[in-house]
């Protein structure tokens, strides 16, 4: 009971965390400076410039909140409770934030501004991701799409972006657009620093609970185990090491699998160049889950 208060607690405070990083990067650098963040913070930003254009004064934390309504309810019913529900309330407390903090050009640099803006952007995102959620928006949305279209999730992302950039250049300027590509450029160089990029991991689990482990991890992860003698040199015990490959989205289900079984277990991730044979993508597992759910 007490585990799981700590657990709650550290989502409340990477949540809150989260969205203050973004809402500071949207209103002190991004939005002052017509520089154009990822997914729906990015539209957001371009509805609410041009009807700034027309004299028509919202905060972009408004438009923030209108899309990720239907997209959380979207997201409850077709991807899961558990990913929507943490995602969903970033992406209201990005909004709250949003609508809250006054817009400051703290750089009048373009350049600083679409550093700062991406670096900040990504912090924002890559401790959710880590921690088993996102920030709701179109994490929820390519996920929606590619068990709909079958594409994979990145390609909908790249062209999700793609498009952002090419609005910004058409109504706001080509240095606009550039600056943009630079602050989601950063972005994603943050994330991928923070959290694990797009590559496979290969996790090797060193245990002396083997049973309850790969039970435990049975019930979180839908992955193949391989199960290895060992002996450790030093405490002289048998033990045995669990290799499985993982996604990124997966890394933090594991961790908090293994450590709520075995708190002294050993796990050493490696990053993985190619596999080759059956690995479940997000659709595949989710397909999976709901065949077990129903059985």
């Amino acid at each position: 009971m007490l585990e799981n208060k700590r657990e709650v607690g550290k989502h409340l405070l990477i949540m809150l965390g989260s969205a203050a990083i973004t809402a500071l990067a949207l209103n002190e650098f991004l939005v002052p400076g017509k520089i154009f963040s990822a997914g729906i913070n990015g539209i957001s930003q371009i509805i609410a410039t041009l009807l700034q254009m027309g004299g028509i004064h919202l905060s972009t934390g408004w438009f923030i909140l209108l899309f990720n309504v239907p997209i959380g309810i979207l997201g409850w019913f077709k991807v899961g409770r558990g990913f929507t529900i943490y995602s969903i309330f970033v992406a209201v407390l990005t909004s709250v934030l949003a609508i809250v903090i006054p817009v400051n050009n703290i750089s009048n640099n373009p350049l600083l501004a679409a550093l700062f803006g991406g670096i900040l952007t990504g912090v924002g995102v890559a401790y959710p991701l880590k921690n088993g959620f996102s920030t709701g928006g179109m994490d929820i949305v390519a996920v929606v799409l590619e068990q709909t279209t079958g594409r994979t999730i990145g390609t909908l992302m790249m062209m999700i972006n793609f498009s952002i950039v090419i609005l910004a250049g058409f109504l706001f300027g080509w240095p606009s657009a550039l600056y943009t590509i630079i602050s989601i450029y950063a972005m994603s160089r943050v994330v991928d620093s923070i959290h694990t990029g797009h590559q496979k991991l290969t996790a090797f689990i060193v245990t002396t609970q083997q049973d309850a482990v790969i039970s435990e991890l049975n019930k979180t992860l839908i992955r193949g185990i391989t199960v290895m003698p060992s002996f450790g040199a030093y405490t002289r015990q048998d033990s045995v090491v669990l290799m499985t490959v993982i996604s990124r989205y997966e890394l933090y289900a594991l961790e908090h699998a293994v450590k709520s079984i075995d708190p002294h277990a050993f796990v050493n991730l490696v990053s993985t160049v190619d596999i080759e044979g059956n690995f479940y993508n997000e659709r595949e597992q989710l397909k999976l889950k709901q065949t077990t759910e129903q059985k």
